[in-house]
């Protein structure tokens, strides 16, 4: 079911939802550049297990409204609060990917009433300004690349040549990030400015300053990437336990041989997981 919410008098968010009867909805958080269709798999199975579900695609992405402004993770927070309140949500379990990880901590810290509890699915830790040696190369390393002559079967093909264990629809989800164009062509959604400013966000905000205001169950979902020897997980390991100390109810589980989208290589898993989180926040 698709729902279209109003968050300013100007900006409606688009949700992926499914409903269910259980104590606790999941509210669905994306990273930069992705959408709340990279969620589905994972959403099909916390549906099966009856809860509801609302996957949203931020402000610029998916099929929610591009604004000029407000690509920023304060904004992007204030979206997600007045669209829980547009849905009537008051108690949610909140799982957030990458960036979305990062707007999921300071929403928890800034309104815990609405949130039960908190699931950081390979992100929601990263202080760019530690793990890079400049602004430049972080911007480097996460600057859009170029969709010149990209069609749809081109990036298609690409998308499974990289992630050859993805399901055939988290590859069409992947796709779907981008626009496509009557012609096939496939374009971005926001502008190199719009992302330019979510990418200021990141390093002028990260979010461990949030941490100690945060008083529910909170999973930690890091992925080791293939290849990673010992000392290198062991790096990845002691990195996050050092920036996520102040969470008090912090546990991890993490995820070997794993790529950063884990919800869309290993949905199950990831929806086992956010399953029994929400099952330990049910009591409290």
């Amino acid at each position: 079911m698709d729902l279209s919410v109003p968050v300013t008098d100007d900006v409606k968010l688009h949700f992926r939802h499914r409903p269910g009867t259980a104590s606790l909805p999941f509210l669905l958080v994306h990273g930069m550049a992705s959408s709340a269709r990279l969620w589905d798999e994972v959403a099909d199975h916390l549906a099966a297990a009856g809860h509801a579900v609302y996957a949203v695609d931020l402000r610029g992405h998916g099929d929610s409204d591009t604004p000029e402004s407000g690509y920023d993770i304060p904004t992007a927070v204030a979206d997600l609060v007045a669209a829980s309140a547009a849905l009537g949500l008051d108690r949610v379990v909140v799982a957030g990917h990458s960036w979305g990880g990062n707007i999921s901590v300071r929403l928890t810290a800034e309104h815990p009433e609405l949130v039960a509890a908190l699931a950081l699915v390979d992100g929601g830790w990263l202080e760019p300004a530690k793990a890079f040696s400049s602004w430049d190369a972080f911007v480097g390393a996460l600057r859009p690349a170029s969709l010149e002559g990209a069609t749809v079967r081109s990036v298609s093909d690409y998308f499974r040549a990289i992630h050859p264990d993805w399901s055939p629809a988290a590859i069409e989800a992947a796709v779907d990030t981008m626009r496509v164009n009557a012609d096939g062509s496939l374009s971005r959604r926001m502008s190199t400015e719009q992302h330019m400013s979510i990418l200021h966000s990141i390093w002028n905000e990260p979010p461990r300053p949030w941490y100690a205001a945060i008083d529910v169950p909170t999973l930690l979902m890091p992925a080791i990437p293939k290849g990673a020897d010992a000392k290198w997980a062991d790096r990845i390991r002691s990195r996050i336990r050092e920036t996520t100390a102040d969470l008090r109810h912090a546990t991890m589980r993490e995820y070997l041989d794993s790529e950063h989208d884990l919800h869309a290589q290993h949905p199950r898993r990831v929806a086992d997981d956010l399953l029994d989180l929400a099952r330990g926040a049910s009591g409290r």
